[in-house]
């Protein structure tokens, strides 16, 4: 057990006061009492915030990040860019993965990402054959999160064919194949070590055209999956609706509402491109919205309907996919102004009700993370991930705020506050992470090795 306080900490219901916090072994909170003494607790400073998880990443792409920005061709797209991922991703292997994950890692718990959920699909060597140890790819993820602190949702991705009509994959595509039985398997393999190594497992599909029907259908009639988070890419590009027009009469979302019972377990990565009735449907199904904004508009994908999936009942969170955005504050503030774009308006993500945006949309994507991620519970409540973030009030850039705008200032404003974060009732990052300049110079060595076998 070990009992901390804070003088103020966003629970579910608002701001409250002298606020103790009892975290437990397991790593989550024992007890959050708010008008308490401080007596023996370990001070956590003066605002205290859930953590935030981080709900969609893809680690290995954090080598490529500002890798396709240069002009190549007029009809440049997602899928010209998808060549490039290709590249990079046949050049990793386990431990090119560990260095660049736990830099990654490094950087998220910095910022205020408290778990991630990896959602990989890159298992196999670059020719498609397995390793001699099939989780070899997995591993080096497990280690990494181990070894930086955060929390890892691992979700071994199913990856079979090359488009809606059963196209075969493609050379480059070849490592991220899995026949189903060795992809049970793996998750079998990895659900042994799941409790002793402090990782959970999940399971992804990675999208509809590369998963026919059958196997998503097995695949969520095994015992293994019947409690854990199921992660799927849909709906994220124009073309991938007229693919799935044109093989099944029914655009993505509306296919997999049709083909499977879409249920709480599931987080829809990205669904941007929804019509209101299948966005509806989703909505009351339970499932998450996955939503990268940094990624989306990196990618040319679209813009999510956040305020129309709100309206449905519609619960999301965010997170950091191809790792051009690693801060959970640009997330959320591309969020709120992409409907100010689009309305002219202002404060769109509130209304008299619930009128502070910034509360809103960090509660809000707590929520939704922390259910996508596997958690019973979500923010700081009892049941819930002992995760949190502390706010060095005593920095400029928050002078005189207190709160009523202090998460605005930080989310809103160009603060770069250092942070007290902590994961699982322990303090991983206090103002830098301890082991930064280790994981960096790791990382640094991977990359510089990887760019020059491109």
């Amino acid at each position: 057990m070990r009992d901390y306080f804070c003088d103020y900490a966003l629970l579910p219901d608002g701001w409250r006061e002298r606020v103790r916090l009892r975290a437990g072994a397991d790593g989550r909170w024992v007890s959050v009492q708010p008008d308490s003494d401080s007596s023996g607790a370990i001070s956590l400073g003066r605002y205290v915030i859930a953590g935030m998880p981080n709900l969609h990443s893809h680690a290995f792409q954090r080598a490529m990040a500002g890798s396709a920005e240069r002009f190549g061709r007029p009809d440049d797209s997602f899928w010209t860019w998808r060549e490039n991922m290709y590249r990079f991703a046949g050049a990793i292997d386990p431990e090119s993965l560990y260095a660049i994950a736990a830099w990654l890692y490094v950087e998220m718990l910095e910022r205020g990402y408290t778990r991630v959920c990896e959602f990989h699909y890159v298992h196999h060597r670059a020719d498609g054959s397995a390793y001699a140890q099939p989780s070899a790819m997995s591993d080096a993820l497990i280690a990494a999160a181990r070894d930086t602190g955060i929390g890892l949702t691992l979700l071994p991705t199913l990856y079979q064919r090359g488009g809606f009509r059963n196209q075969p994959l493609v050379a480059r595509q070849r490592r991220f194949s899995h026949d189903f039985d060795a992809f049970l398997q793996l998750l079998q393999d990895l659900a042994m070590r799941e409790s002793a190594e402090g990782f959970r497992l999940g399971a992804a599909v990675h999208s509809l055209r590369a998963v026919g029907t059958q196997p998503l259908q097995q695949l969520l009639a095994d015992p293994l999956l019947q409690q854990k988070p199921i992660h799927v890419h849909v709906a994220e590009q124009r073309l991938e609706v007229e693919e799935c027009l044109a093989a099944h009469g029914r655009r993505p979302v509306e296919f997999l509402l049709d083909s499977v019972n879409v249920d709480s377990r599931f987080c829809l990565v990205h669904a941007t491109h929804m019509q209101a009735a299948e966005r509806d449907r989703a909505a009351a199904s339970g499932a998450i919205a996955g939503l990268c904004p940094t990624t989306e508009a990196n990618l040319g994908d679209g813009i999510f309907p956040l305020r129309e999936w709100r309206a449905s009942g519609g619960a999301w969170g965010v997170g950091s996919d191809s790792q051009i955005g690693l801060d959970p504050r640009e997330e959320l503030r591309w969020l709120e102004y992409q409907a100010r774009l689009q309305s002219g308006g202002r404060t769109l993500l509130a209304n008299a009700s619930a009128p502070d945006v910034a509360e809103n949309l960090w509660q809000e994507a707590v929520s939704g993370g922390a259910r996508a991620s596997g958690a019973n519970a979500a923010g700081l409540i009892a049941g819930a991930d002992a995760d949190w973030i502390s706010t060095d009030h005593q920095d400029p850039a928050l002078a005189g705020h207190g709160v009523d705008s202090i998460l605005a200032a930080w989310i809103f404003g160009p603060a770069s506050v250092k942070l007290s974060v902590g994961v699982g009732g322990i303090e991983h990052v206090h103002g830098h992470h301890p082991q930064r300049e280790r994981f960096g110079t790791g990382y640094a060595q991977a990359v510089t090795r990887l760019r020059a076998a491109l």
